[in-house]
């Protein structure tokens, strides 16, 4: 008779190697139907989840939250790390305009949104609207890998889709905080955002510009052997940090990731294990992405999405349609520097795919059992499979017709 602690190694081997096999037939299919990815994973784990009863993970299980939260920091890491700071000293203002005040205003549009279709406490309203505020890193990035546009509008949603997450998340807790002590006292959550917003990128620089010195210096880079290694421990180890530190372990794996990719700053060079380092955070955030989206579709509890669908396709369409073309307004009008066209703003407004960060927030919030959680799980699936489908899908035929892709008489004028 096998013991406790076999069942539940042979639990999570199986659970892991079927989501993964699972997950790269889903992703074949998907490139054969030239869809994002993440809409077939997410399909595929309905299907083996609720659909044929494969697979029962429940969102509280300590393997659902371990997945979910490494998960979500190698790919905030990974959007830090693939980050130019050259390129970003052109669009700075715009991209720091979109990531902190353009996630408030996306937050109390779509909360206000919320709070009526909906009916519940404003507090509640805006935790909800927090959960899909940012955007995602590892859905615009693989989009613009098949796109060519404009090298700084590209550079600014990238940016803007890796530093917003890390905003949301610091938002969303402190929301969580707030709701849970029956409260909102507005200069507290102030003080508690800028705290543990700046209290996670000193623990990432710190922590990633050391280990870079320990990899890549001439003289004292004793772990060069190891940079690939280096890299997921300055990823994990930064969060950690950052958590037991009480600030946001997600900025710091953001913050850590982008001097990770910036190690040039400090005149140290990984040139020779690029390609090495490349194509291992590739498969590891490929390999995450499955394992979220899979356990997201296999958790869909469609009794409570039919319930609330109606609701959740109006605070969706709020998000698309009202709250992201005001915020891209506010944020990117004011910068004079880069006097952005409107074909321009119009772009930025219809690309703004909701994925990996606003799912993993959503199942760590419901399992942390708070009120209202089937509102959440139904608003933030509505909201990832809306716009993956519906903007993911048709970024290359927006930047066509709004002329921003690169090709022809556009490739001599990039700018």
């Amino acid at each position: 008779m096998e013991s406790s602690a076999t069942e539940m190694i042979h639990h999570v081997l199986l659970l892991l190697l079927f989501i993964l096999a699972v997950g790269m037939f889903a992703g074949r299919f998907a490139a054969l139907l030239k869809l994002p990815d993440v809409v077939l994973f997410i399909a595929a784990g309905m299907l083996i989840g609720p659909g044929l009863g494969l697979i029962h993970e429940p969102g509280s299980s300590v393997i659902n939250q371990f997945i979910l939260t490494a998960g979500s920091v190698l790919i905030l890491f990974d959007g830090g790390r693939n980050l130019r700071l050259e390129g970003l000293r052109k669009v700075w203002l715009t991209v720091s305009m979109l990531s902190v005040p353009g996630v408030l205003v996306t937050v109390g549009i779509v909360g206000t949104g919320v709070h009526y279709l909906f009916g519940i406490d404003w507090m509640f309203a805006l935790l909800v609207a927090a959960v899909i505020a940012s955007t995602d890193p590892a859905s615009i990035i693989p989009v613009f890998r098949q796109v060519s546009i404009r090298e700084r509008v590209r550079i600014t949603v990238e940016s803007e889709s890796a530093f917003n997450d890390a905003t949301g998340s610091i938002v969303t807790f402190a929301l969580l905080a707030a709701v849970e002590g029956g409260r909102l006292h507005v200069q507290t959550m102030t003080w508690d955002f800028l705290r543990t917003a700046i209290g996670g990128i000193v623990i990432g620089f710190i922590l990633a510009a050391g280990v870079n010195y320990l990899v890549a210096h001439l003289r004292i880079g004793i772990l060069q052997e190891y940079t690939t290694i280096a890299m997921i421990v300055v990823a994990l180890s930064s969060y950690l940090a950052g958590d037991l530190l009480h600030v946001s372990g997600y900025m710091a794996a953001f913050a850590a990731g982008l001097i990770w990719g910036n190690a040039h700053i400090f005149g140290l060079s990984m040139e020779a294990k690029m390609n090495e380092m490349g194509m291992v955070a590739d498969n590891l955030t490929l390999m995450m992405r499955m394992l979220i989206f899979i356990l997201l579709g296999s958790q869909v509890n469609f009794q409570a999405l039919g319930h609330y669908f109606w609701p959740s396709l109006g605070v969706v369409l709020i998000l698309m349609l009202a709250a992201r073309p005001l915020t891209v307004l506010v944020s990117a009008l004011p910068d004079r520097q880069s006097r952005w066209s409107w074909q321009e703003l119009l772009f930025m407004m219809w690309v703004r795919e909701t994925g990996v960060i606003p799912a993993a927030l959503s199942g760590i919030i419901i399992a942390t059992g708070v009120a209202h959680g089937e509102i959440i799980a139904s608003v933030t699936f509505m909201a990832i499979m809306l716009t993956i489908l519906l903007q993911a899908s048709t970024t290359a035929w927006a930047a066509r017709r709004l002329g921003l892709e690169i090709n022809g008489e556009n490739s001599r004028n990039p700018a």
